[in-house]
């Protein structure tokens, strides 16, 4: 049997190791594949932490290192360390790691040393703008690794540029597998008159009533620069329409610090569950976002996005016109979510919804 251990950290990991956690624990793949998920406590709110793996249904983790808080290098060194020690114990056949984060490099980075193959989901992203931890994190990811499961023919292309051509595989996006899978769940409650959103507080009150834009801010390209912040928050207070905010802790933090103030049309709400923000996502005119996730989501449901960043990993997004980089100029914001688009054509980029699957036949094809 094939042992695979899953290094998880931060919310977009937990819900993409979703898809695989629930395909290694059915019964075409129970026989062949058992998983050791070990989370790394990167993100340590319950409120964007416990809830994935409650309503999501995901395995909880056989293994907890708690590691939360401190800066990049401390965080990423200490998880090194852990998932080392742990690595040494369970002498996995693979190591399969996620995205972009520091659990992403410390989980690579500890299974490289040892020699045990690594498979790294989301191979091939670029920004091109190597100041962005997680473009460090992806690129030293990618050169670590032994499986390099992209998801679309730009990342393929990239990792080509950089001399990476062994190992290297189409898969497709595993959060697309995600986004059918919940979607479905979603629509059957609504089907039944049930509604996600009543489990958020400052939403209790129905003041979702009319057209509203869905918006996060948490890269520290903008949190961590006053004008970009001041920016944003400026353009959202200025906005013709309503804008539900669920605000990251971090950053609801700096804001506060820096003395600045949403105006009566900015909705601001506690981080949400996938299944509301999914549910958000659904209802929402458009989506304006700093996270690469939500880009690809925002594609997903075919709703405009306007990107507060001036680069973007998933540049299939613009190019087809669904996607608008407006970085954190105030003007260049409002103007593109008041004047909304909605392009004629739409390609799928992403796959078919079984990323998963092939994920899966892949690795048990070449361990």
């Amino acid at each position: 049997m094939t042992h695979i251990v899953s290094i998880i950290g931060a919310r977009p990991q937990f819900i993409k190791a979703a898809v695989l956690s629930r395909l290694i624990r059915s019964k075409q793949w129970a026989s062949k594949v058992k998983e050791t998920l070990i989370h790394t406590g990167q993100h340590y709110d319950s409120n964007m932490s416990d809830v994935f793996f409650d309503e999501m249904k995901i395995p909880k983790p056989d293994i907890h290192l708690s590691i939360g808080g401190g800066s990049h290098g401390q965080m990423t060194g200490q998880m090194l360390i852990e998932i080392e020690q742990q690595l040494i114990k369970l002498k996995p056949d693979v190591v399969v790691v996620y995205g972009d984060t520091n659990s992403t490099l410390a989980g690579a980075l500890a299974a490289s040393k040892l020699q045990i193959p690594v498979a790294h989901v989301e191979a091939g992203l670029r920004s091109f703008w190597k100041v962005m931890p997680e473009e460090q994190n992806r690129i030293l990811t990618d050169h670590l690794s032994t499986w390099l499961l992209c998801p679309t023919v730009t990342a393929i292309d990239n990792l080509n540029k950089e001399g990476i051509t062994k190992g290297v595989y189409n898969v497709g996006d595993i959060m697309l597998d995600a986004h059918l899978y919940y979607r479905q769940v979603i629509e059957e409650e609504m089907n039944n008159g049930i509604s996600r959103l009543k489990k958020i507080p400052e939403l209790s009150n129905g003041q979702l009533t009319s057209d509203f834009a869905l918006a996060t801010i948490h890269r520290a390209e903008n949190t961590d620069d006053p004008a970009r912040l001041t920016a944003i928050v400026q353009a959202l207070n200025k906005l013709p329409v309503k804008v539900v905010l669920p605000l990251h802790p971090r950053t609801s933090k700096v804001i506060d610090n820096m003395g600045l103030r949403f105006a009566s049309n900015v909705l601001v709400t506690k981080p949400v569950g996938y299944f509301e923000i999914l549910t958000l996502q659904m209802k929402c005119n458009c989506i304006i976002t700093d996270s690469g996730g939500l880009q690809k989501e925002a594609y997903f449901v075919k709703k405009p996005c306007v990107t507060l960043r001036d680069q973007t990993e998933w540049v299939e997004t613009v190019e087809s016109g669904w996607n608008v980089l407006a970085g954190a100029d105030k003007e260049t914001i409002i103007q593109s979510v008041t004047n909304l688009f909605h392009p004629d054509n739409y390609q799928e980029y992403y796959g078919d919804g079984r990323t998963g699957q092939v994920i899966l036949e892949t690795l048990l094809e070449n361990i």
